[in-house]
């Protein structure tokens, strides 16, 4: 099992950057499939920005694309959400997610995470 400690929250004013940090313990997550969903008060969790296993490539929701970037650091056992242009919409909790066997088709399903952080919250003022 693996554990995920998301950081980096806070708040920030609508056209401003914030970096979000998942670190995971117990287990290497080099080869994981690391997400990030958002969730708002009352909704379902969001699906955000995904690295794909350890081949690299990286997904976004279209709401996402262009102003957020989702990376990793082996060396850290760490990934990042780099987010920028950031709007009052973005705003809620933003959780961590890793899994070692999800596939491509679904990705965006947050039921297929195994492992979940306890969230960091992000509020964009207007």
């Amino acid at each position: 099992q693996v554990q995920l400690v998301e950081s980096g929250g806070g708040l920030v004013q609508a056209g401003g950057s914030l970096r979000l940090s998942c670190t995971a313990s117990g287990r290497t997550i080099n080869r994981d499939t690391m997400a990030w969903f958002l969730q708002r008060p009352g909704e379902e969790r969001e699906f955000v920005a995904c690295l794909f296993r350890s081949y690299g490539r990286t997904y976004y929701s279209d709401s996402a694309k262009g102003r957020f970037t989702i990376s990793r650091d082996n060396a850290k056992n760490t990934v990042y959400l780099q987010m920028n242009s950031l709007k009052p919409e973005d705003t809620g909790v933003y959780f961590c997610a890793a899994d070692s066997t999800i596939i491509l088709s679904s990705i965006s399903d947050a039921r297929h995470y195994d492992n979940w952080g306890q969230g960091t919250q992000v509020t964009v003022s207007s």
